[in-house]
């Protein structure tokens, strides 16, 4: 066998020839690949033009203002020259250039606007979230406020006057940055946590439909939106949910005169430092109730299983933004005499990690087509996703830290610096098991789907449909099938702590499978070289046998999973 041509190491990290990526959206065949088999012609014509936009300041105008706006967060100014209490929030130019690129983007505009709605109503998720996918490739940080935004425009659009529609949600389609509304739920209070049914913040009654909040919110994201949803308690005699209402709280009071929130302090933050979160007390802050008393947390969990989607993209774009950061590096990094990858154990771990960004990148879209159907009356489609949405969260969200460490390491010491993108990336994504509900959270509320909606016998009809479809492999996933199903049955006879602590592995192999049929799904000619060798990946590891000889995958092989063009 002819040995290959070592090549003469030079003083640099990188060799001559080394390019990126110029557009996000141009370069992502996985992402076009979806959009081509789900969203229709016209409603890809009205978003064209952002989608090449958004993919353009991504790869390009995006990067150094990201790492502006993280580097110089948010302040607090808490008086005036004269002493007077001000608490506003002041932020670094980029991050109003990132807004800015946010509204460019069409992500709300197209989902908000009356005659966009009109037009779109039955894809409007996908094309929002086409946008804000390519949008959090490069920002994180800001992204959660978009998020609330979104949220915020739900709640109206579902609970809200007639009045209080027409006079908002144009601030939220609006394609003029300075007449944006941003949005924020504020939830957490010390003694709640994810036990929302703990607060203690309450709401008394003012006039007509106005309360008096009083009390402290702890962790309040966007704490300078323009239009802020709380859950207060209105009866402090019925505990639990079942006591919290819902209000909606403006900068201004029904007379005109400031709505007075007394900011503590901004949250020091491990990551997404370019928004501003923080410590609020309330004092005879004016709410608008919404719905009515008693309904707080119901109304509230249509914006929480949301932002659960918006967390998936947030997780998805971000490691795949890691995997472009550590490929285009490998592509040109010479090491140990010749490219990097040629070596195996890199294109080994290349093959993971595409394996696992593919199959939680379908997953995720599978789910957003879920709530544009669930969101015009499939009843079948709201009982998956009510099952689909924590499933989704916790993989895409924990999976998501793993795919962005080993990308950083994979770029070894030139992925630990600073003036890159990586540690960014790596802080910010930190955030993602636990905002919207932490990993074990998002097990009981799959726990509490499947006894309480149709979603578990939907998928597991729809998981058995698939496998027997998929010859290559269908005895092997019908038998872990028949297994799982079996457990499920048994575990729901058990007390509480077994039923509990069983359901969180029945549940990951639920996801895994899941997982498995959504790629047999899409997998057809123009995909085949991404999601081939990833269900391949994934079926090989249901029993997998660590203890065996194996080869890596072929640069060609890496290079069709990327499904990456420069």
């Amino acid at each position: 066998m002819e040995k290959p041509t070592k090549i003469k190491q030079q003083n640099k990290v990188l060799q001559d020839d080394f390019r990126t990526s110029s557009n996000f959206y141009e370069s992502d065949l996985i992402l076009r690949h979806f959009l081509d088999r789900e969203v229709s012609g016209q409603g890809r014509k009205t978003m064209e033009t952002r989608l090449q936009y958004t993919g353009k300041v991504a790869a390009t105008e995006m990067n150094p203002l990201s790492l502006a706006a993280d580097k110089m967060g948010p302040t607090l100014k808490k008086r005036n020259f004269y002493g007077e209490l001000v608490n506003e929030i002041e932020f670094h130019p980029s991050y109003q250039a990132l807004l800015k690129m946010a509204v460019e983007s069409g992500m709300f505009r197209v989902k908000w606007d009356t005659l966009s709605r009109q037009a779109h109503q039955e894809e409007l998720h996908r094309l929002g979230f086409a946008a804000g996918f390519i949008y959090a490739m490069s920002e994180s940080g800001l992204f959660c406020p978009l998020c609330m935004t979104d949220g915020v425009a739900r709640l109206i659009d579902r609970y809200c006057t007639e009045e209080d529609k027409a006079r908002l949600l144009p601030h939220i389609a609006t394609d003029q940055v300075d007449d944006l509304y941003t949005g924020a739920m504020f939830l957490t209070e010390k003694a709640g946590g994810s036990d929302v049914g703990a607060n203690l913040v309450t709401a008394t009654h003012d006039f007509g439909e106005y309360y008096l909040l009083n009390g402290e919110k702890w962790f309040c994201s966007n704490a300078n939106a323009e239009i802020i949803f709380a859950l207060a308690r209105t009866d402090e005699a019925t505990e639990g949910t079942r006591g919290l209402s819902i209000f909606m709280i403006e900068k201004q009071r029904p007379d005109g005169s400031k709505n007075e929130m007394n900011i503590i302090r901004l949250k020091d933050k491990l990551g997404v430092r370019s928004m501003a979160s923080a410590e609020i007390i309330l004092t005879n802050t004016h709410g608008k109730l919404v719905g009515k008393e008693g309904q707080g947390f119901k109304i509230m969990t249509d914006m929480i299983n949301l932002s659960r989607l918006y967390n998936s993209i947030a997780a998805i774009a971000a490691s795949r933004r890691a995997m472009i950061e550590s490929y285009q590096f490998l592509q040109y990094r010479v090491s140990f005499g010749k490219p990097a990858l040629d070596h195996a154990l890199i294109r080994d771990k290349m093959q993971e990690l595409c394996a696992i960004q593919t199959a939680n990148f379908y997953l995720t879209w599978r789910s957003i087509k879920l709530l544009d159907l669930a969101d015009n009356g499939n009843a079948n489609a709201a009982s998956l996703l009510r099952l689909m949405t924590p499933m989704v969260k916790r993989a895409t969200a924990e999976d998501g830290v793993y795919v962005i460490r080993e990308s950083m390491e994979l770029m070894g010491g030139m992925g630990y610096i600073e003036d890159g993108v990586m540690p960014k990336l790596m802080r910010d994504s930190m955030v993602l098991p636990i905002w919207e509900g932490a990993g074990n959270i998002m097990i009981l509320d799959m726990l509490r789907a499947s006894f309480k909606s149709a979603g578990l016998p939907i998928l597991l009809e729809d998981l058995k449909a698939t496998f027997s479809g998929y010859t290559p492999a269908s005895s092997v996933l019908l038998a872990q099938l028949e297994k799982l199903q079996q457990l499920f049955e048994e575990i729901a006879q058990q007390q509480r702590s077994v039923l509990e602590t069983s359901a969180k592995y029945l549940f990951l192999r639920l996801t895994r499978l899941t997982q498995i049929a959504t790629l047999i799904h899409y997998l057809d000619d123009t995909s085949e070289a991404w999601i081939q060798p990833s269900l391949d990946y994934l079926i090989d590891g249901l029993e997998a046998d660590d203890l065996v000889l194996r080869d890596a995958p072929s640069r060609e092989v890496i290079e069709g999973m990327m499904a990456w063009e420069f």
